[in-house]
């Protein structure tokens, strides 16, 4: 299950940068949110020079899985 709705339409690279500083809001705290978000802007930057389509539609999968698992992580604990 996605962590929030809307994860199955991400198809761009920025669709996806906003959706996981969307789910960073869900971080118990603003230390953990801060270092997602600094993260996810470093991961984006690194990537911003990828062109091939089915590496691009992996990587999105593949963050998308990932948020998934932090956000079960840290959310299951509270």
């Amino acid at each position: 299950m996605p962590p929030l709705p809307g994860a199955e339409l991400i198809q761009t690279p920025v669709q996806l940068y906003r959706y996981l500083l969307r789910c960073c809001r869900q971080l118990p705290s603003a230390a953990m949110q801060q270092h997602y978000r600094h993260a996810i802007r470093q991961s984006y930057n690194s990537h911003s020079d990828e062109q091939d389509p089915e590496r691009i539609l992996l990587m999105i999968s593949r963050a998308i899985a990932d948020a998934d698992w932090i956000l079960e992580k840290y959310c299951r604990s509270r």
